[in-house]
């Protein structure tokens, strides 16, 4: 009995034991989890509540560093502007705005010019970056790319300095005629002579300011809210008639072919402009009794038919230093030659702005003492395309137009502007005559 008592009496205290030891063993688990490893204390610092949400959806690109400057969090922008690389900000001027912030709490702002990441040229990133505390132990830094927005500026300020030198051009003008007539007020003919002079002046002040007008109107409106169709024909035949005078006072003959039938979606105002440009600087460039083509097609895109409108002349031509500008604001290939036509220097870019606001674009073909050709490519209106798809048949053409277009094929001198056409497209010289029936000015 005696032995059994002391049996039992060990295999209690065994078991207290081992209960006490269970429970030891797990108490000190659970310390050595909630206590922070060495790791977490200086490469894995943890985010004050709600940072990395705002971090989130800041426009800006976002780089938090720790206090041993490693990167805590980086947003995909901080990457691809290359600030973050290998887990460190690599853009030493920002590291050390961190490093200061951290020592003295201050937030810091700078402006830095930086490489571009993946090129071999010169060209700089214009940011701007700020370096504020964030917490007692993180830095966050906000870098702002600027560059688009210099580049804006740069364009909006020499748009002013040409604004203002052209304007001060014909009003300078005006003051010193009107100064002439006044002193010449007893001399009729000088009085008429200066007076002509001045109609001129203010006529090309007139021009400039609608045109500045137009360009404005380009860059600002949608011109597929007010979208309808537009037949070729109809913008061909507004266009002749507006440079009929110019055209006959210098005998050039002005011909058209291809027209009919061919629709654009957009507005209506702003398509007639553009091809008005074209016709009108064709025929202020050409010569006396020459040329000027204008010629339309269809052609075959992936993303659905284009129609080409070319205007073709056989004026003084384009270098090849020139033809990468002609599409600036007031730029001119001939600065003395566009004062005597009235040129203004904004007709080709309010063709630029109306041809990509219209989903197409303008190319150009030009050779100097030979000619130029203007290419205008616009997508074609759906209802058109639908009619051509009905009649597929190309004997159901039109004999006159088929005719008008044969001319247009065959007479060319010089190539056209467009990309080598595909086996099934026209010959790629159909842009280039001037022999097409006559719209005579």
């Amino acid at each position: 009995m005696d032995v059994n008592a002391a049996v039992a009496a060990a295999a209690a205290i065994a078991g207290v034991l081992t209960g006490v030891i269970a429970m030891l063993a797990f108490r000190w688990s659970e310390r050595e989890q909630k206590r922070p490893t060495r790791t977490s204390l200086h490469t894995d610092p943890v985010l004050p509540p709600g940072v990395d949400t705002v971090l989130s959806v800041l426009r800006s690109s976002a780089v938090v560093l720790d206090e041993a400057d490693a990167v805590v969090k980086a947003s995909s922008a901080a990457y691809a502007l290359g600030l973050v690389r290998g887990g460190r900000l690599s853009v030493e001027p920002m590291l050390k705005m961190a490093r200061d912030t951290r020592r003295d709490g201050e937030i810091r702002q700078v402006e830095l010019d930086l490489p571009r990441r993946g090129t071999g040229r010169g060209e700089a990133l214009a940011v701007s970056a700020r370096v504020a505390p964030l917490g007692s132990r993180l830095v966050l830094l906000l870098v702002e790319d600027l560059t688009e927005a210099r580049r804006i500026e740069a364009v909006r300020r020499d748009f002013v300095a040409n604004v203002s030198h052209e304007l001060k051009t014909p009003v300078g003008a005006l003051s010193l005629l009107s100064e002439a007539v006044m002193d010449a007020s007893d001399d009729p003919e000088a009085v008429e002579r200066f007076a002509g002079r001045m109609q001129i002046e203010a006529t090309r002040l007139t021009s400039l300011v609608q045109e500045l007008i137009d360009l404005s109107r380009v860059q600002n409106d949608d011109p597929l809210e007010d979208a309808e169709p537009v037949g070729i024909d109809e913008l061909v035949a507004e266009a002749v008639d507006r440079c009929r005078h110019q055209a006959g006072t210098k005998q050039i003959t002005m011909a058209a072919a291809g027209t009919a039938d061919l629709r654009v979606w957009g507005n209506r105002g702003q398509l007639a402009a553009a091809l008005g440009n074209l016709v009108e600087n064709a025929v202020n460039y050409s010569p006396a009794r020459t040329r000027v083509g204008i010629a339309a097609r269809r052609i075959g895109a992936p993303g659905g038919d284009l129609i080409e409108i070319a205007v073709t002349d056989q004026g003084i031509g384009i270098s090849d230093k020139d033809k990468e500008r002609i599409f600036e604001r007031f730029y001119r290939v001939d600065p003395a030659r566009s004062r005597a036509t009235g040129g203004t220097g904004l007709g080709l870019a309010i063709v630029k702005h109306v041809a990509a606001s219209h989903g197409g674009e303008v190319t150009v073909w030009s050779a100097e003492n030979q000619g130029s050709t203007f290419t205008l490519r616009l997508p074609e209106a759906a209802p058109a395309r639908d009619r051509a798809q009905q009649h597929p048949d190309p004997d159901e053409v039109d004999v006159e137009d088929a005719d008008d277009i044969d001319a247009v094929t065959h007479s060319s001198p010089h190539p056209s502007p467009q990309a080598p056409p595909r086996a099934s497209s026209p010959d790629p010289t159909a842009y280039q005559t001037l022999s097409a029936p006559e719209a005579h000015p």
